[in-house]
């Protein structure tokens, strides 16, 4: 009797569970159809990789695919270009596959970044401490050794979230153990802040950072000078 009751358990357990379990595998078919037509090209039929063109993606997760096709970083125009943020290639129907797809050889998981639950200020300390140097203050972005860096006017909490954890291109990643949840909402919450910031001292100048901004202030401060100068020569000379 207690074997036909766990054996009635178990099948009540498949019969509710199938019907998802389906419908993720008919969504990463798709995923596998989609894939083997836009990307198999670089990535491989096996998703492996093909030297010289692109890397493996087995064990990259949801994650990295779901970062670079909803930013339109993937596909690349050329192999061996920077990938860099443009429409996405595919519709959002088409990426969710893709990413179960490339999700069922592993990886980590899309991550979440709440910047409802961020600080504004822990926010722009991690910023200016660990992203500021390349992003510029408010997110301008900019340039550095061998990449252009993007800004981040058109990031999403989530893909925020998945930049610092994945480290695209040269971008270091950051783990849990270096920005945990609480951080990383509070890092969001401050990008988003940088789509409009206040500009309490007034100018702006396109949010160059302080050191630009005080150059513009002295040389506007000495120009005022001179012409006061001017002035006061001109009227002793008369």
């Amino acid at each position: 009797m207690a074997a036909l009751a766990f054996l009635c358990a178990a099948l009540w357990l498949l019969g509710v569970s199938s019907p998802q379990s389906g419908a993720q595998g008919d969504l990463v078919q798709r995923g596998r159809a989609l894939y083997e037509d836009g990307c198999s090209s670089c990535h491989g039929l096996d998703a492996r990789g093909i030297a010289g063109r692109a890397p493996s993606l087995r064990g990259v997760g949801e994650q990295a695919a779901d970062f670079y096709l909803s930013t339109g970083r993937m596909p690349l125009d050329r192999p061996g270009a920077q990938p860099v943020r443009g429409e996405p290639a595919y519709p959002p129907d088409e990426i969710r596959a893709l990413v179960a797809f490339v999700g069922s050889f592993g990886g980590p998981r899309i991550p979440v970044a709440d910047p409802a639950r961020g600080n504004i200020a822990e926010g722009r300390e991690l910023f200016t401490e660990n992203c500021a140097g390349c992003h510029q203050v408010v997110g301008e972005g900019g340039m550095v050794t061998r990449a252009s860096v993007p800004d981040l006017k058109q990031a999403t909490p989530r893909q925020v979230a998945e930049a610092v954890r994945l480290g695209p291109y040269l971008m270091p990643p950051f783990s849990a153990r270096q920005l945990d949840q609480g951080q990383l909402d509070s890092v969001a919450r401050y990008v988003q802040y940088t789509k409009e910031p206040e500009d309490r001292g007034g100018w702006g100048i396109g949010h160059l950072g302080p050191i630009p901004e005080g150059m513009v202030a002295w040389l506007l401060g000495l120009v005022a000078l001179v012409l006061t100068i001017r002035l006061i020569g001109e009227r002793t000379t008369e």
